[in-house]
This record gives structure tokens, sequence and C-alpha cells, in this order.
């Protein structure tokens, strides 16, 4: 974790550095929330550490991780390899899209090859039929392609989306120490220190952007981490989904609502909450702020009911750390969700009628 986060913070210190020589520079405009010009890139300082500090070091340990590993390793690059090219001379959308399914799949491999050499073992370990594997597998890829565009399209304001995975990383490693569950746990830490790194960079006043080779990734790592805890007995499967409410109820209504409204949706824009709220004239922190008092106020909570322990001398057995919640808590993601995309509307025509925002032009493609 210590390696982690010193990588991390030189190579983002660098990446300033070349982002100037290369003139890699976000400017101000129509469909940006900052007013001055900063370099882009710095995401890659968060990649490097993932890399050299969670994937290589799984790749040597003993055990069946290194398959792992690999499959994750190929994924982030293949991410990381179509964001940077994005950033230095841009990329049609199309081919990030086949990029990221294609990484979605290389992670998602060995489940695959398992499954087509021998069903009738997955159908054991899974409990259920091939199909319904197949059925989950085609789910998981479809949800890892939209956690690296959602929290691409989340990154527009300084701070917000390394506050968010810094939040999720750390949540989900406590959540699975808590549950004596430690197979990837490590990894999941390193995260969190690797996007600890970058953060003094970004926020509360940005002498970098992370940029999409950054953004991209830490949705592929937030996607594959929220898998892992799914897959950790002892912890409530639907904890990774309520941890990252906030970002996926914006990305996901505001997509919704420009498909509604026959917008380009896949173009640009300004129409996310937080960039609503920043406009109306709120700062880039108190906007952050907003986001992670949702966490603490909300998404906490509920994370801690639906993982109570409800048998004490179960809980203190030393055969299990932590028992099996009594339910997977999906009840209790539905309500979360239900309330965010309530809070989303409200906050939403909130800002429409603020005053302030006369002094913005929301230009929509």
């Amino acid at each position: 974790m210590l390696a982690a986060l010193v990588v991390a913070a030189v190579v983002t210190r660098l990446g300033i550095g070349y982002a100037h020589r290369r003139r890699l520079i976000d400017q101000p405009g129509a469909r940006r929330s900052h007013t001055e010009p900063t370099p882009r890139g710095g995401g890659i300082g968060i990649v490097i550490a993932v890399l050299a500090c969670a994937c290589v070091p799984a790749f040597f340990a003993p055990g069946s991780s290194r398959g792992a590993a690999m499959t994750l390793s190929v994924a982030i690059v293949i991410v990381a390899a179509v964001g940077w090219i994005d950033d230095h001379r841009g990329l049609p959308a199309r081919w990030r899209f086949v990029a990221h399914c294609l990484a979605a799949a290389v992670f998602l491999f060995p489940i695959i090859v398992f499954l087509v050499l021998a069903p009738a073992a997955v159908e054991e370990a899974f409990s259920v039929s091939a199909t319904s594997v197949w059925l989950m597998l085609a789910v998981a890829l479809l949800a890892i392609v939209w956690f690296v565009n959602l929290h691409n399209f989340m990154d527009g304001i300084n701070g917000i989306l390394a506050a968010q995975a810094l939040f999720v990383f750390a949540a989900l490693t406590i959540l699975c120490l808590r549950a004596g569950w430690t197979v990837h746990v490590g990894q999941t830490a390193v995260f969190a220190a690797a996007t600890a790194g970058f953060l003094p960079f970004n926020f509360p006043r940005a002498r970098i952007f992370m940029g999409d080779v950054g953004s991209g990734v830490l949705g592929l790592v937030i996607a594959v981490a929220v898998l892992w805890q799914m897959a950790t007995p002892g912890v409530a499967l639907a904890s990774g989904l309520i941890l990252c409410s906030a970002f996926v109820t914006d990305a996901s209504c505001t997509l919704l609502s420009r498909m509604l409204r026959g917008r380009r949706w896949y173009s640009a824009h300004r129409e996310h909450l937080y960039q609503w709220l920043a406009r109306s004239g709120r700062s880039h922190a108190g906007v952050v702020a907003l986001y992670m008092g949702w966490n603490l106020v909300i998404v906490v909570p509920v994370v801690c009911w639906i993982n109570r322990t409800s048998d004490p001398q179960m809980a203190s057995s030393t055969a299990t750390l932590s028992p099996s919640p009594p339910t997977p808590g999906w009840a209790a993601a539905a309500a979360v969700y239900l309330l965010g995309v309530a809070v989303w509307v409200f906050a939403k025509r909130y800002c429409l009628h603020r005053p302030a925002r006369q002094r913005y032009r929301h230009a929509t493609a």
C-alpha cells in the first residue's frame, strides 16, 4: 500500500511536466466545468501503481491467483491504452466501446473457458445451470463495460472520481476483512492507496486531471472489486452496488434522461447532477462534499445494517469471523437506488430554479 501510494504520487507529479511538454491541456469550454487550462492524463500514476503493486505481486504469488492477476493486468492495459490514445489525439466512441468489451471479456476469460470445457463442474460450483452461468457472465460483462464508461462520465470536476473510488475501495476492504476473507483484500487495499496517491494533485485544486487513462481504469477495477466482494462469503451480495449508488444513479439517470429527450446521449455534455450543482454556484469541493455526504449518511448505515451479525455466538466462533448475513440485501439496495433517483430528480429541479443558473449557459449536444 505504501509503495502504491508513493508510485502513484511520483508518476502523477511527473505526468504534470509530461502533459505540459506534449500540450495535453484541457481548455475551458461550454462542455467543461473548469475555468483554467489544466493538464490531463495524470491517471497514468494510478495505472502504473495498480499494475506494479497489485497485479505483479499477485502474479508471483503461489496458487491459482496467477491466472487472475494475468487477466486483470491485460484488461487494465487494454483500457489504459485506449484512454491514453484518447487523451493524446482522440478516439471514436465505437473503438473505445469495442476495447472496453474486449477488456471485460479478457477478465472473465478463465470462467468462460472453464464453462466451455467443464460445464458440469461449473454447475456444481455455482449450484445453478450452465445456462444461468452464461447469463450471469453476460450481465457481468455488460456491468464492467458500463462501470468503465460511467466513471469516465463522472470525472468532470476536481476530486469527485478519486474521492468516490477511495471511499468504495476502503469500504470493500473493510467488509472483506471483517468477513475474514483475504483472497483479494490486499489488491483492493492497493487500489485505494494508488487512488490516494493521486488525489492531492486533483483536489481541492486540480494541478492535473485524471484523463481517460485513469478514469477508465478506475471504473474497471471498481467493477472488479465489486465482483470480488460478491464472491466473498459472509458479505451481503448487494454491498458493492450500494457503495457505488451515488455514481451509478447520477450516470444512469442522466443517460436515460438524454435518451428519452432525443439527445445524442453518447456525445459530450454537462447534464450530470454534479455538473448542474457546480454550475448553480457551488464550488467543486462543495459538490464533492455533497456526494460524500450521501455515502456517509445513507450508504454506510445501510451497508452496515445488511451486514450486521445476527448471531453473536456465531460471530465469536473461530470457524467463521463473520456469519453470512440473513439476506443478500437486494431490497435495501432497491430502496437506496429509489431514494437516489428521487434525490436526483429533486436536486435537478432545484438547480434549474436557482437564480445563479442565469450566469451559466447550458450547452447541450
